[in-house]
């Protein structure tokens, strides 16, 4: 995989994408949204200026630009597994490990050589519904099968909205001065059972899961407030042993909050579960004076959260709500996916019956520029002052 400049701005990203795939351009005043229909109606990346001003999302060029491979090209390489073709915040389905995985195949040991990304989350295209200056709309269907064998017939629906100052003012519960520079955006996204079967826990259940893969910097913090309170209660604080436990000058964890590098050198991924939540994510590039937010709708699981360790699982349905991802090399010698880091929601998992419908809506915010005002919003939206965020490590 290639390393990709961290600097390139929104502008020249855009005329990339222009060249080598079909984008939809979304806008708002000075800031923009830039969508994929081929990458399942992707946020490739946002700006909160379209003239000037950096672009947020990871894009991995290389693989963008030799496009999809054919079955022969693509063995022996990472594509007949996944393409990487990075974006800001995609549509995913979960569980990635355990017994009702949907990305191993019943029978398979849990190795990588085994994992594959099913194709409506990787080489499928969303059909686009409708669109107009601030949204866009797609739809899709298909069948998926899990590790034990269960079929999921399934209809997708996602709408991209770029919003205005009122709508994230709203949001924020603080009104913005004209020192900030913003774009944000929220995504409405849907899975319906369209099967002639409940989807029940005994043979596994899907979710909905975003990911948002985002330039890092050697300054860039993640940061994941969440409840403070007993163990014994409210479970362990941060899930951080996904793949192997994070040393501390990658992860410090304190009473209510943690803190997290997101400097895309070092492998590591964390967890915070569904009691421990306060329903946001963040991280601050103190380079770029950016800081990023993203929330989502929580709400009852009734079946809890699926599971995504690869394992075979005693509590398959006692996952984490909110992830956050580190990129670096998977073991010596082996280059990075990226760099890029990632912070990532999902929804609980979807008990459906027939034509039931579970949603999730994830929002998106990025602002950067006068420092006292982000530190307002620091303070109000993660609990911690930029200066905390930036001495950290």
């Amino acid at each position: 995989m290639m390393t990709q400049n961290i600097q390139d701005n929104f502008s020249s990203d855009l005329a990339f994408l222009k060249k080598h795939t079909d984008t939809i351009v979304l806008k708002q005043g000075n800031s923009a949204v830039v969508v994929a229909p081929l990458y399942q109606g992707r946020v490739m990346t946002s700006t909160t200026n379209i003239e000037k001003g950096a672009g947020f999302g990871w894009i991995n060029k290389k693989v963008i630009k030799a496009g999809f491979l054919s079955d022969e090209e693509r063995q022996g390489k990472i594509e007949n597994q996944i393409y990487v073709f990075g974006g800001e915040e995609r549509f995913w389905l979960g569980p990635e490990g355990g017994q009702f995985s949907i990305f191993f195949k019943p029978g398979d040991t849990f190795d990588f050589s085994n994992w594959k990304t099913p194709s409506v989350i990787d080489t499928d295209a969303f059909t686009l519904v409708s669109k107009t200056e601030s949204s866009a709309e797609f739809k899709h269907s298909c069948e998926l099968i899990n590790k034990s064998g269960t079929i999921f017939k399934m209809g997708i629906g996602r709408t991209v909205t770029i919003l205005n100052k009122q709508s994230v003012e709203e949001i924020l519960k603080k009104e913005l001065s004209d020192k900030i520079e913003f774009v944000a955006y929220q995504t409405n996204n849907q899975i319906t059972n369209i099967g002639e079967k409940p989807w029940i826990p005994e043979t596994g259940l899907p979710s909905i899961w975003m990911l948002g893969m985002y330039n890092p910097s050697p300054e860039t913090t993640i940061v994941i407030p969440f409840v403070e309170g007993e163990e014994s209660e409210l479970g362990e604080k941060v899930n951080d042993t996904y793949f192997g436990k994070i040393p501390e000058d990658y992860l410090q964890t304190k009473d209510h909050v943690l803190f997290m590098k997101g400097d895309g050198t070092k492998r590591g991924k964390i967890g915070v579960g569904p009691k421990r939540t306060k329903g946001v994510a963040g991280s601050y590039d103190a380079n770029g004076g950016v800081l990023n937010l993203v929330t989502y709708n929580e709400q009852e699981a009734v079946c809890g959260y699926v599971n995504s360790t690869w394992e075979e699982q005693k509590e398959p349905f006692a996952g984490d709500v909110l992830n956050a991802y580190n990129d670096g090399a998977p073991e010596p010698g082996v280059a990075p996916m990226g760099p890029f880091y990632e912070l990532e929601t999902s929804s609980p998992a979807a008990a459906l019956k027939p034509n039931e419908t579970m949603v999730h809506i994830q929002t998106t915010i990025h602002l950067q520029g006068d420092k006292e005002e982000l530190n307002t919003i620091a303070e109000q939206i993660l609990g911690v002052s930029l200066n905390e965020i930036k001495s950290t490590f």
